[in-house]
Order: structure tokens, then C-alpha cells, then sequence
């Protein structure tokens, strides 16, 4: 009976559907965090009668087949790029993002990866780095003596140097935006790596045409709707309870059938 392998597979897609909302509530209150959604297509068909093929009898043309669905599979889960809303700080080293675009990191073999999570501290020797560790590039070396740092919407870092008049210039922080960002591919800690799906890094300044401007003393929260979440959980488990039924349901029917037969 195909019932029971094709409530199975709804069963189970629902059961990953589950695991998507949990690590989306699980996160609600993680620092750049983009929620995900699990999303779904049909399995093969099973063809009992082919349309638009001539009837045996008197070769009239089938209007309408006969096919049989046989399930449900994962087909994607995709991290929903939306802005998230910014929290004040009050850290001058505390960057947010409006807008699109992605700081840039170094990672611990010189990879570069992307992060939205703008909360930055400086190493011993001054580095800007993530709270990892991770140094952000272009590099940034805040002096020892700096009394203040600013950074102002166009990215450019200035500190305030004790005993000095002008700001010192540290730098100039760059974004890399994405065709695709839904390709880009998670790796833990906030950071996600580039991939053939997302296609290549394009490197602007902040402030630019299609590039987010910077906001010191904030962070990106994350875009989990805890409202949403709670109505997709709610929806995912009717689901699974619906095909538990037919599981049921099917095995209730041959069990009587099994029956019929001794």
C-alpha cells in the first residue's frame, strides 16, 4: 500500500520543517541572524493512465491521465535575507548594517567569509576583530593610545588620539554584496562563505549605489518573528499529526483486508 511510504515522507518533511523553526526560535536572539525556511516539492509520479494519448477503442484522444504522487522531499532550505531591526548599544565598536551588504572577514586559513554581525572588539595588538577572534578586512588597527573611535556611515574609521587635535584616519571598511545571497552557505558563528551558487564577492564602499550604510553604537538583531514562528510550529505539527493519521488510516485498512483473506 503506497499510502503508508507517502505518509512517511510527509512525516519526515515535516519532522526537517520542525528542526528549521527550532534553530530559528533557538537563535531569536542572535546577533545578525537570518531566519531560514524549509521548503518542499513533490516526489515522482506514479502514471496509471497517460493523457493525450489515443483510447484503445476507438481512438479518441485521452483528455485526463491517471497520476499517483508518491510523497514529499526537502528541496531547499533557504535563509530569509531580510534587514533586521537595529538595537542601541552604545559600544563604539558596535557597527550595524542598513541595507544590503556584508562585512568581511578573515578566516583562520585566510579564507574570506561574510558576516552581518557588526559586533566588533580589538585584539592585543589593536586588530579589529570579530568576538572569535576573526580580523575584519580591510584590516583596522585601532593605537593603543586612541581615547575614541569613530566610524561614520561611509565606513571610514578615525580615532581620537590622546593629546592630538585631528582625528587620526585607521581605515576604511569595505562590504561585499552578492547576486544570489540565498547561496551563500552558513558555517557557524555567524559567518557564511561564498559558494558557485551566490556567485562572486562584489566589493564596495558603504554608502554606495546597492550597498548598505554603517551605524555605530548598534547591532543588527535578528529578523525572527516570534509570532511567525509560533503559527509555522503550529501548522508543522498539524501537518505531521494529518499524515500520522493516514498512516493509520492505511494500516487500519489493510489489517482488514489481511483479515478478509483467512
Amino acid at each position: 500500500m503506497k499510502a503508508l511510504s507517502i505518509a512517511a515522507t510527509g512525516m519526515s518533511a515535516q519532522q526537517t520543517n520542525l528542526e528549521v523553526i527550532a534553530n530559528n526560535i533557538a537563535n531569536i536572539n542572535t546577533t545578525g541572524f537570518k531566519r531560514a525556511r524549509a521548503e518542499f516539492s513533490d516526489l515522482l509520479y506514479q502514471v496509471e493512465r497517460l493523457q493525450g494519448v489515443p483510447e484503445r477503442a476507438n481512438q479518441n484522444i485521452v483528455p485526463e491521465g491517471a497520476n499517483i504522487g508518491l510523497g514529499v522531499k526537502t528541496a531547499a532550505v533557504r535563509n530569509v535575507h531580510v534587514q533586521g531591526s537595529l538595537t542601541n548599544t552604545g559600544n563604539k565598536l558596535d557597527v550595524a548594517l542598513v541595507g544590503k551588504g556584508w562585512f568581511q572577514i578573515e578566516g583562520a586559513d585566510g579564507e574570506p567569509l561574510y558576516s552581518r554581525a557588526g559586533a566588533f572588539n580589538t585584539n592585543a595588538n589593536g586588530e579589529l576583530v570579530t568576538v572569535d577572534g576573526f580580523a575584519v578586512m580591510p584590516a583596522i588597527v585601532v593605537p593603543a593610545n586612541a581615547v575614541e573611535v569613530i566610524i561614520n556611515k561611509s565606513g571610514q574609521v578615525f580615532a581620537r588620539v590622546d593629546g592630538q587635535a585631528n582625528l587620526q584616519d585607521l581605515g576604511q571598511l569595505t562590504l561585499a554584496n552578492f547576486s544570489n545571497e540565498a547561496g551563500l552557505a552558513p558555517i557557524g558563528n555567524n559567518l557564511f562563505r561564498e559558494t558557485p551558487a551566490s556567485g562572486p564577492a562584489t566589493i564596495g564602499v558603504p554608502g554606495d549605489p546597492g550597498f548598505a550604510t554603517v551605524e555605530q553604537g548598534y547591532l543588527e538583531a535578528s529578523n525572527v518573528d516570534p509570532v511567525k514562528e509560533i503559527t509555522e510550529l503550529i501548522s508543522a505539527q498539524r501537518a505531521y499529526e494529518m499524515n500520522s493519521k493516514v498512516i493509520k488510516a492505511a494500516d487500519e485498512m489493510a489489517a482488514t483486508v489481511t483479515q478478509s483473506m483467512r
